[in-house]
């Protein structure tokens, strides 16, 4: 039977809500979290229905507000900090990198971060710089976090809560153009655990691997696809770290041609890891090079140009086709910012 219809914010939501009510040493903090009910209204009457010292606001200092997350996860609580926009978040960086990923290595395991990093990322919500960053590769190069971006409703409320339990830190990042897809969901919904991708779509001609933002336009291109010929299969990440090896390149095996997508800049992405491990391990699979469509290598654009900017279904069709079909078209044009 069908649950109630949800967006993605309002299962965000739930999740929270349904964490803090299971533990009573989950806190939420951040800017606006409170009162405002946050930018995007995450966070919306938790303020009221657990009080101000579960739920509130701090500062405008990103790195004091994940300083004072480490502080209070080494006392015994289970932060969970917005960051509000993706690209706030680099004042804090220092604080991540330096302290909230080192502290289980740096005291030998005596001293774990059940901290939640929450990032609203990416673009295609007409917003400017500093307010659609894709910022995701940063965190997946520092070892110590754990990296969770999710694509469908579902996984937003069920790795929400297993980013919350999990006993080290977790920077969770949430497409912003996807808060408002809704879907049937029955909750508490558990979903598959960090490090499984999921296979969205089937198909034999060709695999898209894909991740947050990214998934939907995967799904939609995969859907045109249908009417050249091609039968696409679509790899939704899930979680970026830890990173489901097997899933991946069991179906670039079965398909032996593979596109990433990816909202960030190409040059240094995720992307060139994901095509990076893919040709190692399906290496004599492979009928042609591992292709990547991503965002330009530029600083996020103003509005009217993000949609240049941002990969969509026209340029993942056009890299499907480069990869060496008989009857595959004279393209004459790079594919995103990594072609």
């Amino acid at each position: 039977m069908a649950g109630p219809t949800l967006t993605m914010a309002g299962a965000i939501n739930r999740a929270l809500r349904d964490a803090m009510t299971a533990d009573d040493d989950v806190v939420v903090f951040g800017e606006d979290v409170g009162t405002l009910g946050g930018v995007f209204r995450v966070t919306d009457g938790l303020a009221r229905d657990f009080g101000e010292q579960r739920c509130f606001d701090t500062p405008l200092a990103e790195s004091g507000i994940v300083g004072f997350a480490v502080g209070m996860a080494m006392a015994g609580f289970r932060p969970v900090v917005e960051m509000q926009f993706d690209a706030f978040a680099y004042p804090a960086f220092e604080q991540i990198a330096s302290h909230v990923a080192k502290m289980r290595n740096r005291t030998r395991g005596a001293v774990n971060l059940p901290i939640v990093i929450r990032v609203p990322y990416a673009g295609g919500i007409g917003g400017v710089e500093h307010h659609c960053d894709s910022s995701e590769a940063y965190y997946a190069h520092t070892p110590g976090l754990k990296v969770v971006t999710p694509a469908t409703v579902e996984d937003a409320y069920s790795l929400l809560r297993e980013a919350i339990a999990d006993p080290d830190p977790v920077i969770f990042m949430e497409p912003k153009r996807l808060y408002w897809s809704k879907a049937e969901v029955e909750l508490p919904f558990s979903g598959a655990p960090f490090g499984t991708a999921a296979v969205r779509r089937e198909g034999r001609d060709v695999t898209l691997v894909a991740y947050g933002p990214s998934v939907p336009v995967a799904l939609e291109a995969a859907e045109a696809a249908k009417h050249e010929g091609w039968d696409v299969e679509v790899v939704d990440l899930r979680t970026i770290v830890p990173f489901d090896d097997e899933t991946v390149v069991a179906s670039v095996r079965r398909t032996g041609r593979c596109v990433v997508i990816q909202e960030a800049q190409g040059f240094g992405g995720v992307g060139a890891e994901i095509a990076s491990r893919v040709q190692e391990r399906a290496f004599h699979a492979l009928h042609a090079p591992v292709l990547r469509v991503s965002g330009l290598d530029i600083p996020y654009p103003a509005p009217k140009l993000e949609h240049i900017h941002l990969p969509g279904v026209d340029r993942v069709l056009d890299a499907i086709a480069r990869l060496q079909w008989d009857d595959a078209p004279d393209l004459r044009f790079a594919v995103g910012g990594a072609a």
